[in-house]
């Protein structure tokens, strides 16, 4: 049963994404690949660049903490700390994964970033369209 409903969900997505990319219904409306493309790997790589800044740091000191009433410490592996740099540069912020001491001030910075950088994109899209 949850796999008929992953694949239906995965199809609804794959599905939309195809509509939206496709669409061409406002004639105004552009989409650079090339812009998209750039963006995307730019984001990927400022979450692997804090994942590993992340890294460095939690060999020296615990940087998470579980998001529970105990407050343990949270497993420092790479991928966990990709994950919460995905997370915080997504601004997505689940709440899991709660950062303690200096890292506090980088996960702000990278939240800062994550907002600010699709912005740009978009207003340097906004600009290119209009001199076309």
């Amino acid at each position: 049963m949850s796999t008929i409903l992953v694949t239906i969900a995965l199809l609804f997505i794959a599905g939309n994404l195809y509509y939206f990319f496709t669409n061409k219904t406002y004639k105004k409306s552009q989409f650079s690949t090339a812009l998209f493309l750039k963006l995307f790997f730019v984001l990927l790589g400022v979450a692997l660049g804090f994942a590993i800044l992340y890294y460095a740091l939690s060999l020296h000191t615990v940087i998470l903490r579980v998001s529970s009433s105990t407050g343990e410490p949270a497993d420092e592996s790479f991928f966990n700390l990709l994950y919460f740099s995905g997370v915080t540069l997504l601004s997505v912020g689940y709440g899991d994964l709660i950062p303690v001491g200096a890292i506090r001030f980088f996960a702000l910075i990278e939240a800062s970033i994550g907002v600010l950088l699709p912005t740009a994109y978009f207003m340097k899209a906004m600009d290119s369209s209009k001199d076309k």
